[in-house]
């Protein structure tokens, strides 16, 4: 049952993480546009298999932080800081107007290429499953044996790559609508990420 759990929160995390307009998914829907939707299938593709290597990594970097609890303590507290600064960041996205999608071609034989190497240049992913990894060990529902591990990054891979593929199969339909989907988006992200700089902050006044 855990690795079955821990699939389905590797999935939901990732798919939740990605499903904010940002520079993965928007490229995504130009793909789309530009070349159709084989074209940002492989480009999906490519983003996650490096998101696989990617929660390995942030799985290794965790499993390292959590031996020591000094560590531990002082990533809570700034965790607070940082939660506070996405519920703020999230909320003041939600007051801004449609997101502009450049329409510069792609060539379809590098939309896999395209997809890896702007999984690369993410500077968020790792410190992302690691935040994700800390929060679900911190109600121990994390297990770092290598079968459950791989489950969550199975879960992870394919809930990023169905994000993309939504935002690929719809694209037509999402450019149209950018600006109302980012509003909502970003006005629940900033109160989930306010929530969870609450909660946070609660542990440690109690």
């Amino acid at each position: 049952m855990t690795i079955i759990l821990l699939f389905f929160f590797g999935f939901i995390f990732s798919f939740i993480g990605s499903i904010t307009p940002s520079m993965l998914n928007m490229t995504a829907i130009k793909v789309s546009l530009d070349n159709g939707r084989k074209a940002a299938n492989n480009y999906a593709l490519g983003v996650s298999i490096i998101v696989f290597i990617q929660v390995v990594i942030a799985v290794i970097l965790t499993k390292y932080i959590l031996n020591n609890p000094t560590i531990i303590e002082t990533l809570e507290k700034f965790g607070i800081v940082i939660f506070s600064f996405l519920s703020y960041y999230f909320y003041r996205e939600s007051k801004k107007g449609k997101v502009n999608i450049n329409t510069e071609k792609l060539k379809k034989e590098n939309a896999f290429l395209t997809g890896v190497i702007l999984s690369v240049l993410n500077m968020f992913a790792v410190p992302f499953y690691s935040g994700t990894i800390v929060t679900l060990d911190l109600f121990k529902l994390f297990n770092y044996d290598f079968i459950p591990v791989m489950f969550f990054t199975l879960g992870s891979v394919i809930g990023t790559f169905y994000i993309l593929f939504l935002y690929g199969k719809f694209a037509k339909i999402i450019q149209q609508k950018t600006g109302k989907l980012t509003k909502d988006i970003n006005l629940v992200l900033s109160i989930l990420t306010g929530f969870v700089a609450i909660f946070t902050l609660l542990k440690f006044v109690f």
